[in-house]
């Protein structure tokens, strides 16, 4: 018995991955023929003003969006069917923000790519047939990578796609940021000037991640936990969902602009940030080891950062940033991974009709 098993799971992964390559095929063949409609006309520059940035990046983030739409019906269709309506909302909803998300990340990608080609092939201008190949070379990227996700997408992988998409949308700010001396300040800073959208819409679809990782961090403990542990993980969602979006309001409310209001949800999005860390962490059964030392860990050099920032002014604002940032990716790193050694991959409708009562 337990060989056969094995055969059919070999056998249904064999089968997701000729999916996935006639995915990346037709990905490229949309990417490309509609790249070359939208490009008819005069060769452009890979980069700047009435170039084929925008337009390839756009294709690109529809194409990708669609491939996961497809794959996501196609391999969970009728999953939220035996759930109650609070469950498949929530669920409903994680999934049109992933949409959202991969749409984000393979357009920032593009953008990054072909700013970097840019220095490197100056001068290059491209017709319809070529922006069009280059349209649907993203679109086949773009389009493979999401439609594996909408096969079967962990909460690890939400994490990895999470770091993948600040790193992107942070240097594809830092190459077009209009103060090349940003660093001086914090990073903040460059959600100013002409290119402010692309660390702004960052910092937005990043909040949408964490949202999203949160509902996935709940719907792992139910299915540990069940149905009795639904008051203790419903506000495990609810904090990274506020912290998602006090993340995605720093986007909002750019400190050029509004630079009281930004400091004061920035400061708020740290401490949510916190406060869902500690919580997740409490209501992990068991305590794994792993988990409440890098907790501890986390909170702690927070704490002494800050201080040897502010109090002491050892390093400056920029370094204290990269420090939080990257001591919360780490401890949200240790998360999914316990998770993915705790959490059943089977789906699990919940019995209640209301998530805080029989």
């Amino acid at each position: 018995m337990g060989g056969m098993d094995d055969r059919e799971q070999q056998a249904g992964r064999l089968q997701n991955e000729t999916e996935a390559v006639w995915a990346t095929v037709g990905s490229f063949v949309l990417g490309a023929v509609t790249g070359i409609l939208l490009l008819i006309g005069d060769p452009r520059p890979l980069t700047g003003p009435q170039s084929l940035a925008i337009p390839v990046a756009a294709v690109g983030g529809v194409v990708a969006a669609s491939a996961f739409v497809v794959s996501t019906v196609r391999h969970h269709r009728g999953e939220t069917v035996p759930m109650p309506r609070w469950q498949s909302v929530i669920s409903n909803l994680s999934a049109i923000a992933l949409t959202v998300v991969f749409a984000a990340i393979t357009a920032m990608g593009a953008l990054l790519a072909l700013q970097i080609l840019a220095i490197g092939l100056q001068g290059l201008q491209l017709g319809a047939v070529g922006g069009g190949v280059l349209a649907g070379v993203v679109a086949a990227v773009g389009g493979r990578f999401a439609y594996g996700a909408g096969i079967g997408l962990r909460t690890a992988d939400l994490a990895g796609i999470l770091f993948g998409f600040l790193a992107l949308g942070t240097l594809f700010a830092m190459s077009t940021a209009a103060d090349p001396r940003w660093w001086e300040h914090n990073f903040s800073t460059l959600g100013g000037g002409a290119g402010a959208w692309a660390f702004n819409g960052t910092l937005v679809v990043a909040g949408l991640i964490i949202a999203t990782v949160g509902s996935y961090v709940g719907r792992d403990l139910h299915r540990m936990l069940g149905d009795d542990a639904l008051p203790r993980i419903a506000p495990i969602v609810v904090l990274w969902a506020l912290t998602g979006a006090a993340l995605a309001a720093i986007g909002l409310l750019p400190l050029e602009r509004v630079p009281v209001a930004h400091n004061i949800v920035a400061l708020g999005a740290l401490a949510l940030f916190v406060l869902a860390a500690v919580t997740t962490a409490r209501v992990f059964p068991g305590s794994p080891r792993a988990l409440v030392i890098t907790t501890i860990g986390l909170i702690a050099l927070v704490g002494v950062s800050v201080m040897l920032c502010f109090a002491i002014g050892l390093f400056g604002v920029t370094a204290l940033e990269v420090i939080v940032i990257g001591l919360g990716m780490l401890w949200m790193l240790t998360l999914v991974r316990v998770l993915a050694v705790l959490a059943p991959s089977q789906s699990r409708p919940s019995a209640r009709m209301n998530v805080l009562r029989l």
